[in-house]
């Protein structure tokens, strides 16, 4: 029987109608009646409004373990929420043994991988059980859902091939449909595990060589954490724990978010991203059972990697006066799961603050923090190597013997003080004043559109505008962006940096 369906808008209904359920079972003795989803029927009596559930949770409880005896017929309920469940109902005489359906390990995944796959073309490319291997926190259905939408990305892949109009595929058509290593791996970005649905959950692509510079660093959180995920085995053996947490702090800009991305994609993580003020809530104890909630999912999903940004904001200095008691249990709430009773169990907390100092000291003891990071401004060679990242795709001078050519190392040495950010963001000025180059050799006042042009006059004069659109198009082309472009976009860049706060805000337009 499914939970809901037991409710009934007359009065008593519900109530008869599971004593009938119960009395069937007798009669057909031995038997066992399942319920599905017993938290809609069941829920605890001290928090729900309706009389009608209050009555149905005594009603089951009387069947469960009543005067009259229930002979030979076994209850099994489910339920995704145990919780919810009147404490009443999960006592010994009635719910005996509560068993966890947990979340299928990685030999469990393989197994059900290959249930699903049996019967689908596979290109050789595809190897069960690396995905089964990345697939951290997918439940059953989970996989199911993967290899449907594998197969689905392999149709849509041959959909141009295929004439919609005939009643049966040819078997040559037939031949081509195999699910290949990119169908399943396009797959995976788009399937995420239902224990994570209401996480924000991210599936970062960020490599270590796309981070500029910071090779300490890289290393530093690739032995930490990277290496203990991709080598539990090895790990186990020599007893390495992971650590519970790493705070990552430095200036703004400098690579925090980055770095925490990079070291979710690289070990195969799930990366969960806490936004620390959408935490806080108005309503008392809210924002701890988001917290708990946040780590019971990541410790579903593990090996998970949970990210706070800004963490000063949800994890001040208790006890100062300017905090509130939301933040102050939010801050016990935090030290509590991570070095509380309960086994983070693969889950490694990265917490990133440009503002140290205002963190309470609790959490930045090793157990919690262990690793405490800075994350300094780039130096020479890191500013060079963010800018020669940042231009991958940017098409520009790279003749040496050009007047043109865009000598990174100069440049490097003119943005002394910025911050990765302000580096990355060089490339995308210089764009855009070449494209304000281009647009500008031509007006767009007084351009008549072709609906709009009624007498022969106008029609001239689109024409030639449609001549000179197609010039500018064509020479944009060739379009290379110069040394002088990168020089105008340092200058602009520094100019915005050392602004006040009051001039950046009455600043209209910027890059």
């Amino acid at each position: 029987i499914s939970g809901p369906e037991i409710m009934s808008k007359f009065y008593g209904e519900s109530e008869a109608r599971l004593r009938e359920i119960f009395k069937e079972a007798r009669e057909k003795a031995p038997s066992i009646v399942f319920i599905d989803e017993i938290d809609s029927i069941a829920p605890k009596r001290e928090e729900v409004t309706g009389e009608v559930e209050r009555r149905v949770v005594s009603q089951m409880l009387s069947l469960m373990d009543g005067l009259e005896a229930r002979g030979k017929v076994i209850v099994i309920s489910a339920t995704n929420r145990p919780n919810a469940i009147d404490p009443a109902l999960r006592r010994p005489g009635r719910f005996d043994r509560e068993i966890e359906i947990k979340v299928p390990d990685k030999k469990g995944r393989l197994d059900i991988l290959n249930i699903h796959t049996r019967n689908m073309p596979l290109a050789d490319d595809v190897d069960i059980k690396r995905i089964a291997g990345v697939s951290h926190g997918y439940v059953g259905a989970d996989l199911e859902y993967l290899c449907k939408e594998a197969a689905m990305k392999c149709l849509r892949r041959l959909l141009p091939e295929i004439n919609l109009d005939d009643e049966k595929l040819s078997n040559e058509t037939l031949d081509k449909l195999i699910v290949n290593g990119d169908d399943y791996k396009k797959a995976l970005m788009e399937v995420t595990p239902s224990g994570m649905r209401e996480v924000y959950i991210e599936n970062p692509d960020v490599k270590w060589e796309e981070v500029g510079g910071l090779e300490d660093t890289k290393q530093e959180l690739q032995e930490a954490i990277e290496w203990p995920m991709k080598y539990p085995t090895l790990y186990e053996k020599l007893g390495h724990k992971m650590p519970h947490g790493i705070l990552l702090h430095g200036e703004s800009g400098t690579g925090k978010t980055m770095l925490a991305k990079a070291v979710a994609s690289e070990s195969e993580a799930n990366f969960v991203s806490v936004r620390g003020p959408e935490l806080l809530s108005k309503w008392v104890g809210e924002s701890e059972r988001g917290i708990r909630e946040i780590f019971r999912r990541a410790r579903q999903s593990s090996p998970c990697v949970i990210f706070f940004d800004e963490i000063d904001s949800i994890a001040p200095i208790r006890g100062m006066g300017a905090e509130t008691q939301v933040t102050e249990r939010v801050v016990s709430q935090l030290l509590t799961e991570l070095d509380g009773m309960q086994d983070m169990h693969g889950v490694i907390v990265l917490a990133a603050t440009n503002r140290a100092d205002m963190i309470d000291p609790a959490l930045l003891r090793p157990g919690r923090f262990d690793k405490i990071i800075q994350i300094p401004m780039p130096d020479k060679e890191s500013r060079k190597k963010i800018l020669e990242i940042s231009t991958e795709d940017i098409p520009f001078e790279k003749d040496p013997n050009s007047l043109d050519y865009v000598n990174f190392g100069k440049l490097a040495e003119a943005t002394d003080g910025f911050s990765g950010a302000d580096v990355a963001a060089i490339a995308n000025t210089a764009v855009s004043f070449v494209i304000h180059e281009h647009l500008d050799k031509y007006s767009m006042a007084g351009m008549h559109t072709k609906k709009d042009a009624t007498t022969e006059e106008e029609k001239v004069a689109v024409a030639k505008q449609d001549k000179e659109i197609a010039k500018v198009e064509k020479s944009a082309e060739n379009a290379k962006i110069t040394m002088k472009h990168f020089e105008d976009a340092v200058k602009k860049v520094r100019e915005q940096k050392d602004l006040k706060i009051t001039q950046k805000v009455e600043l209209s337009a910027f890059r």
